[in-house]
């Protein structure tokens, strides 16, 4: 399997876990939007838009490639 930088890791764990979190069932957009927020919370705030875009890219990037 491969080995995913700490960020990818976290938005996927945040993705996977969402319903043990809430203990329910939930939606696979509430699923999403955690993956979200794990991603926006792994971002500085001082850094510039550009900054957070390139971000979230790589992150995007490495979780097509599994």
């Amino acid at each position: 399997m491969t080995t995913l930088s700490p960020a990818a890791q976290s938005v996927l764990d945040a993705y996977y876990t969402e319903a043990d979190r809430l203990d329910r069932e939930v939606s696979h957009e509430e699923m999403l939007a955690a993956a979200l927020r794990a991603a926006a919370d792994g971002c500085d705030p001082d850094w510039l838009a550009l900054t957070v875009l390139h971000h979230l890219h790589s992150i995007t990037n490495e979780l097509e490639t599994l």
